[in-house]
């Protein structure tokens, strides 16, 4: 009786390399005839591309929702299903902190302001330079405080910023205090969610947090560094504000356990260290150039290529064009794209060795006030074999 043997199957799987042009989607407009800022760039390596590969749309949560970057990538990973952990503390971890699990956290952040309709609405933020030392000391000054069984304790983020950890807490299913639209909102109570897990549990929290807000005014209004700047003219950071409810559950996934595969990233920003901190993926961080966009561009493909050696997939983030989105001028957007494609010009030749997309994370429209919109966003993925569209 003869056996009847096979040859092993050669291991043929590819890497991904994920490029997002972070606010890539945007709307036609007249100043550009009609065009968006991506139809009206000279894109001729990402042209190239697309003749080699398939094209289509990214909505990361169907057509006409707009979305936040940290939510886009959440999805754009393959953790739709995972709940998010929330951006305070992935921020936290983006600046090197080491944020606690199982307890709920927000991003806490001085903020100026002025009675104006007997509402108190918001002003300006600490600057970055100028009033390190003072907000440092505005904010050690709320530290440590507790209230209803809740200790609220601080990590340092950035000037005037902190991730307020609130222990005790029995959730985070509360709602912002800080208006992003400062014109349009004032300074805003916290309520619990509708969707709270413990509807009890949000509501007293969210009076808990309440107090600790109301009371941490009253100390910014008597600190003797807000007196003095009251007297010499300035305005005083004078209100504390919350937003990014955040929670680190112990067993969410890592990537490689959700996926299948070893991952890495190419970052910019504390957002997206924090994420790749987060998920467990290998990461270079490469500080971002705003100033040579061809040049920025090449430098993370090239780490990524690096990357691809001994990673399933690698994710590379480019800030520029959503910065340049939120200028509201897009010709100036649309000179960033062709900017950003003159630094692609290795993608085809790893997209030979490698399964090569690049899309956006969200439409940043660059008409107009809204910062993100539910607008499609271009999508190319090319790789040997392929077939092109």
């Amino acid at each position: 009786m003869s056996v009847k043997t096979t040859k092993p199957t050669t291991d043929d799987r590819l890497p991904i390399l994920l490029v997002i042009l972070d606010g890539l989607g945007d709307r036609a407009c007249a100043e550009l005839d009609g065009q968006t800022p991506c139809e009206a760039a000279a894109t001729p390596h990402l042209d190239g591309l697309v003749r080699q590969g398939s094209s289509g749309v990214l909505v990361p949560f169907g057509p006409g929702r707009a979305t936040s970057s940290e939510h886009a990538h959440w999805s754009l990973f393959g953790f739709n299903e995972i709940p998010f952990p929330g951006r305070a503390a992935i921020e936290a971890l983006g600046v090197g902190q080491h944020p606690p699990r199982s307890e709920p956290m927000f991003h806490l952040a001085l903020r100026a302001t002025e009675v104006r309709a007997g509402a108190l609405q918001l002003g300006g933020r600490a600057r970055p330079r100028e009033d390190a030392s003072l907000a440092a000391e505005l904010l050690a000054a709320l530290d440590g405080r507790s209230i209803n069984g809740v200790r609220f304790e601080q990590l340092p983020l950035r000037t005037g910023e902190a991730v307020l950890i609130a222990r005790g807490a029995a959730t985070r299913d509360v709602s912002d205090t800080d208006a992003l639209f400062e014109h349009l909102h004032a300074w805003i109570r916290p309520l619990p969610l509708v969707e709270a897990a413990d509807p009890v549990a949000a509501q007293n929290f969210a009076l808990t947090l309440e107090q600790w807000l109301r009371g941490s005014r009253r100390i910014l209004r008597a600190h003797p560094l807000n007196l003095a700047r009251v007297a010499s003219g300035q305005q005083p950071l004078d209100v504390a504000v919350t937003k990014w409810a955040s929670y680190l559950d112990p067993a969410m996934p890592d990537f490689a356990t959700q996926t299948g595969l070893r991952g890495a990233a190419v970052t910019d920003t504390a957002l997206y260290r924090g994420l790749a901190r987060v998920l467990d993926m290998s990461l270079v961080d490469i500080p971002y150039d705003s100033s040579d966009p061809a040049g920025d561009m090449q430098r993370r493909l090239s780490a990524a290529a690096g990357l691809l050696e001994t990673h399933d997939f690698v994710h590379v983030h480019v800030k520029a064009t959503d910065e340049a989105a939120h200028t509201k001028r897009p010709a100036f957007k649309r000179d960033v794209i062709t900017a950003t494609d003159a630094g692609l010009q290795d993608l085809l030749a790893l997209s030979t060795r490698a399964v090569v997309a690049v899309t956006g994370d969200h439409a940043s429209p660059s008409t107009g006030s809204l910062l993100h919109s539910g607008d499609p966003t271009p999508f190319v993925v090319a790789a040997p074999g392929l077939r092109p569209d």
